[in-house]
């Protein structure tokens, strides 16, 4: 059987930023049924996908009950829809390169079944079963909200929740942190530009984003500060702080 061999699977750990206590279960999420069917008696991930939709489901229903609690029930729903749908996991699954990985029959690798949407998103679900069935809750749902949570950021800023620049701003006030400073580079050709934004309060570093924006980039790198000065650890990208107060890392 063509099984991914261990330096693959470690590049793809490396990626979702997860090391497996049983990698198997990293292979199982990877496996097509047109796959299984070519390889004998072998189980597909559609029951790890069945379980990571609910995994998926859960974690984003409860970060988005905590986090946007003037928002009402039904522009609740309108923000989880507006993530937990095929072309939206389509996309983090593209993101992360998963169609690489994924074990596949011979007809459909030919017909590009590596690219397709549909494939795609039910092994981004498949995927976080294995993790949460390996790893536990917490890793689970940190690994969804590093590679879903500036997507609900955005979508719940467009149903009436307010933009995290603004949220951050507000609570440096009521802290007396100053204003938040932003600081942004950019690569790539103008086409595709790649964004990453650092927000300092005082000269001290307390998140960092990316998007394919300045505007988003920015806004996740509030979303980080914001959920930082609230007490909770911000999923993702950690920031390495200044030893020295007055050392002003972020600073525009």
């Amino acid at each position: 059987m063509n099984l991914p061999s261990i330096p693959t699977l470690d590049e793809l750990q490396g990626r979702l930023g997860v090391v497996f206590d049983d990698p198997d279960r990293l292979v199982r999420s990877l496996a097509h049924r047109s796959w299984c069917a070519e390889n004998g008696d072998v189980s597909s991930n559609e029951r790890l996908e069945f379980l990571g939709d609910s995994v998926l489901g859960l974690v984003v229903t409860r970060h988005v009950f905590d986090h946007f609690p003037n928002l009402p029930e039904g522009q609740l729903s309108e923000v989880r829809a507006g993530v937990v749908n095929a072309r939206t996991l389509a996309e983090v699954s593209a993101e992360l390169g998963l169609g690489e990985f994924l074990l596949l029959g011979k007809g459909e690798t030919a017909g590009g079944g590596a690219a397709k949407p549909s494939i795609l998103a039910d092994a981004i679900e498949a995927v976080i079963a294995a993790i949460y069935l390996d790893q536990g809750w917490d890793v689970a749902r940190d690994f969804v909200l590093r590679v879903l949570g500036h997507r609900i950021m955005v979508v719940a800023d467009g149903s009436g929740g307010r933009d995290f620049k603004t949220r951050l701003q507000e609570l440096a006030a009521q802290l007396s942190l100053g204003r938040p400073k932003y600081t942004v580079e950019d690569d790539g050709p103008d086409h595709a530009k790649h964004f990453r934004a650092t927000v300092s309060l005082t000269g001290v570093v307390y998140g960092g984003g990316e998007g394919r924006s300045k505007k988003e980039a920015e806004q996740q790198a509030a979303w980080r500060a914001w959920l930082d000065l609230n007490g909770e650890q911000p999923p993702g990208v950690s920031v390495d702080r200044p030893d020295e107060e007055g050392t002003d890392a972020g600073a525009a």
